[in-house]
């Protein structure tokens, strides 16, 4: 995979983007004059040139739009446009920041940016307000806007609505870049999930792989929707943000492919990272109570799917054993005597296969 990540292009964030659109706005304001190509400093130190697609000036205002490049990452705001407005603020408020058209707005607590403000990070907010500070040539007051033509319907397929970020999309970007298949904005999106969900005093959260075994694990306990962890194949990731940020009680839920790769020992259990072991599998389903006929079977299996079925049809539990064990990769993982983990195996329409009870993941 690192092979394969060199060679694909990077791109850029859409707090790069936006920050280079502020530059460029904020110097039409202040000297009637676009800069195309318009420079900014990334959080490393290194300089980078935009392009404007868009430019205009009115009352007490200029605006800019940029193209988002996310290079070959299949990322949901390639190409979106980031249209900025700079305007003077007033007197003594530094650079302030107003949530456009298609940039959401954050209502629950728990994010990096408290309630009542538009969903634009940290970093990002301190890339754009070195940028117009850059082109202002000192500190000053402005009003930095940013909006995102179809940016609410671009959030949909985002984590945002589930985290109470309404109206559009986030600004985000640690380092300015985006690094093709990193996975960065997921494992961001799953942090924030944890964040909120203890921020609204939860104490039960559940991470699922994929969306049958979240709606099961979410009927199972009837869980509200701001409990539910879109942990998709970084089960590790998950559990280690939640050993430094407890919750007292956590399921991991997933279907018996990914669950059966937990069990072998796997923490991100994409299926580039290594398939299921069928033998082991066989072994498991002897150690269950099944016979070599049975564990044949099983080793001759096209597909998990198939050997849990081989082992119901024989009347072996397996999917209890491969939850327990699982649950034991999982627990190694979380080490704390204060959380209770417990681990589901779900089929793929959603019937619940196997099951471990809650119980502390250290003692």
């Amino acid at each position: 995979m690192s092979e394969e990540r060199s060679q694909l292009r990077r791109g850029w964030t859409t707090g790069a983007c936006s920050a280079a659109a502020a530059k460029a706005a904020c110097a039409a304001l202040l000297t009637g004059e676009f800069p195309d190509p318009v420079e900014i400093g990334l959080p490393g130190g290194r300089r980078v040139a935009f392009a404007l697609a868009e430019w205009q000036t009115g009352d007490g205002f200029a605006r800019v739009g940029v193209v988002k490049d996310a290079g070959d990452d299949p990322d949901v705001t390639h190409g979106a446009l980031l249209r900025v407005t700079v305007r003077h603020g007033a007197a003594g408020s530094g650079v302030t920041f107003k949530a456009g058209p298609g940039v959401g707005v954050v209502t629950r607590p728990g994010l990096p940016i408290p309630p009542g403000e538009p969903s634009i990070n940290p970093v990002p907010r301190k890339m754009i307000a070195e940028a117009v500070c850059e082109a202002a040539g000192s500190a000053g007051d402005f009003e930095v806007e940013i909006a995102v033509p179809d940016g609410e319907k671009m959030a949909e397929r985002t984590l945002n609505p589930r985290l109470g970020i309404i109206g559009g999309i986030s600004i985000l970007g640690t380092t300015g870049v985006v690094i093709p298949y990193s996975c960065a904005a997921w494992i961001h999106s799953i942090f924030r999930g944890i964040d909120v969900a203890r921020a609204a005093g939860l104490d039960h959260v559940a991470g699922a792989t994929g969306s049958t075994s979240e709606k099961a694990i979410q009927a199972l306990h009837g869980l509200p929707e701001i409990a539910l962890i879109d942990m998709g194949d970084f089960v590790g990731g998950m559990l280690k943000y939640i050993r430094a940020h407890p919750v007292k009680r956590v399921s991991v839920a997933g279907g018996v492919a990914k669950m059966t790769k937990l069990a072998q020992g796997m923490l991100d259990v994409h299926s580039k990272r290594g398939a299921p072991d069928l033998d082991i599998l066989a072994s498991v389903a002897v150690e269950a109570g099944g016979g070599e006929m049975l564990a044949g079977k099983i080793r001759a299996a096209n597909t998990v799917a198939e050997a849990f079925q081989l082992a119901a049809a024989a009347g072996i539990a397996l999917g209890d054993h491969i939850a327990e064990r699982a649950w034991r990769t999982a627990a190694a993982v979380l080490r704390r005597p204060d959380i209770a983990l417990e681990l589901a195996v779900f089929d793929r329409g959603g019937a619940l296969v196997g099951r471990t009870e809650f119980r502390p993941s250290s003692s």
